[in-house]
């Protein structure tokens, strides 16, 4: 007589194999983030730190590594530089307007100081440009000169700021992939260890 109760069936083996595998979100994360870099154009206006912050919250939501090993040559270690990669990029986004406006977190005396001097250059081109209509309203040529001068000024600080983003992605992506591989191995480790009892 056959036995009635239900038996638990075996996890079919693509499922199996697809632990190992990392989860592909990071992909469509990075090349959003690629897109928003490369769409960037003049100043690193805050939007871009919300587009970062934004990306990088989604990432560590579904983010889901392979199981830890130490082959270099695995999906575990190729998904984790991926994951890392784009960590750092979304970093580099999310800090870029802040690089650019404070100098406290990204000095570039040098720069900062040829970029003010843009900025009355082109504050004077404003001026030569309207010739013998300058002395008909001081305040809007005023208002002109300020404008054009800030924008002068804030164009030379973010591209300096955009040529300097890489090396801080770079160190972001060393420092959280450094990080997390140090973890999922004291979790491999942890969890493949002798249970008492």
């Amino acid at each position: 007589m056959s036995d009635p109760s239900p038996r638990a069936t075996p996890r079919p083996a693509s499922a199996a194999a697809g632990e190992d595998t990392p989860s592909p979100g990071v992909i469509g994360i990075g090349l959003a983030a690629v897109l928003t870099f490369a769409l960037a154009q003049g100043s690193w206006q805050w939007f871009a730190m919300f587009i970062g912050v934004t990306l990088l919250a989604v990432l560590f939501a579904f983010q889901r590594r392979a199981r830890w090993t130490p082959d270099i040559r695995s999906a575990y270690l190729r998904g984790l530089v991926a994951y890392a990669l784009v960590v750092g990029l979304c970093v580099a986004i999310a800090l870029a307007p802040l690089l650019q406006r404070q100098a406290w977190l990204f000095p570039m005396p040098g720069t900062r100081a040829d970029c003010e001097l843009l900025g009355r250059y082109q504050a004077l081109q404003t001026e030569a440009a309207l010739g013998n209509l300058a002395g008909n309203d001081g305040a809007a040529l005023a208002f002109a000169q300020e404008d054009q001068a800030r924008t002068a000024i804030a164009d030379c600080l973010a591209a300096t700021t955009t040529l300097w983003l890489p090396l801080y992605g770079a160190g972001a992506a060393v420092l959280v992939g450094t990080g997390a591989w140090f973890r999922d191995r004291a979790r491999a480790r942890g969890g493949s260890g002798p249970r008492p009892g």
